[in-house]
């Protein structure tokens, strides 16, 4: 059986990927920035990606779409950032909720910065729980770990869920899969090794911890980075210099701490060698930083599709055999 779903602010593939691994098609996915749009044409010929605002997307389908989801702005939320939440005009959750009463999806999906479950959200969380409620939506928040889910760093991302009531009470927000995830020196082994750098099985060693969190970074900002001097300090932890982003890997003769490429960053944000950024090395680094790792969104996307599945083994079991047959 096909689920389909449609994404906004999809950036450049990160939760589609995931999803598409749990088992969704996309219809069409949404992102304004050109770069990103680029990444996830070049990967996915096939994917109907619409370059444009989403306050300008309206869905045209007659049937039923299973899931609606998104990646909506961080920055109203960032603790980074001044927190305005409504009063920044980068909240696009007002236009992710006039696409859910107009689309009526199974399920709804977005993600966004742990920010957001500061108490200081409070007012805006119920508002949002309300406005789904009144539309025949549960809603349920979660702060997941991306190391839960066998991802080589921390990063936490709260996920919202909202799923039609006759369907909710069969969602279950997916366990962390057990066991510990690779090393930053055990993931970027061969990539850091690639050109024969006589100091990797060193390295290799050292770097014996999961990642800090990826920084993306914002337009404002300048080149390529791994974040701010406390960031940096864990990186250096590592073996890895965070001032800046390397074209390439280490030579053979190579001496001191190595900077990652935009490669690695997208290995250490679960990302497999297949999927390919596109654009400058600023542009890439921001579309793989900025990105939701993917194997968080496919475990989520499972346990969306396996509440679908489960209500609608229900349903068919209760019509009388006349209408089966």
């Amino acid at each position: 059986m096909a689920y389909f779903t449609i994404e906004i602010c999809a950036g450049a593939g990160g939760q589609a990927v995931g999803l598409e691994k749990a088992g969704f098609t996309h219809l069409e996915l949404i992102e304004i920035d050109k770069n990103a749009c680029n990444t996830l044409r070049f990967n996915r010929p096939s994917w109907t990606v619409i370059e444009g605002d989403v306050c300008d997307y309206s869905p045209q389908y007659a049937f039923d779409v299973d899931l609606l989801a998104g990646g909506v702005p961080c920055p109203p939320f960032s603790v980074a950032g001044k927190q305005h939440g409504a009063e920044d005009e980068r909240d696009l959750f007002p236009e992710a909720l006039r696409i859910v009463s107009e689309l009526r999806p199974k399920a709804v999906m977005l993600e966004n910065v742990r920010g957001l479950l500061d108490s200081k959200f409070d007012e805006y969380r119920e508002k949002l729980i309300n406005t789904l409620a009144n539309l025949d939506y549960t809603v349920d928040w979660r702060l997941l770990n991306a190391s839960d889910y066998g991802v080589s760093q921390l990063r936490p991302r709260v996920v919202f869920v909202a799923i039609r009531n006759e369907i909710a009470p069969y969602f279950f927000w997916p366990a962390p899969h057990g066991g510990v995830p690779q090393t930053v020196g055990e993931l970027l082994y061969e990539l850091m090794a690639k050109n024969h750098w006589s100091g990797v099985a060193s390295w290799k060693n050292a770097a014996s911890d999961i990642a800090p969190t990826i920084v993306g970074g914002s337009k404002k900002h300048g080149g390529p980075d791994l974040g701010p001097t406390r960031a940096r300090k864990a990186w250096a932890s590592l073996g890895v210099d965070g001032l800046g982003i390397a074209n390439d890997s280490p030579g053979r003769d190579f001496e001191g701490m190595p900077r990652l490429t935009v490669e690695m960053v997208a290995r250490i944000q679960g990302f497999s060698s297949d999927w390919i950024f596109t654009g400058s090395k600023t542009s890439r680094y921001r579309q793989v930083g900025n990105a939701f790792p993917p194997p968080v969104a496919k475990a989520v996307g499972l346990q969306i599709i396996r509440a679908i599945e489960m209500y609608t083994a229900i349903v068919e079991s209760k019509k009388p055999e006349r209408e089966l047959a």
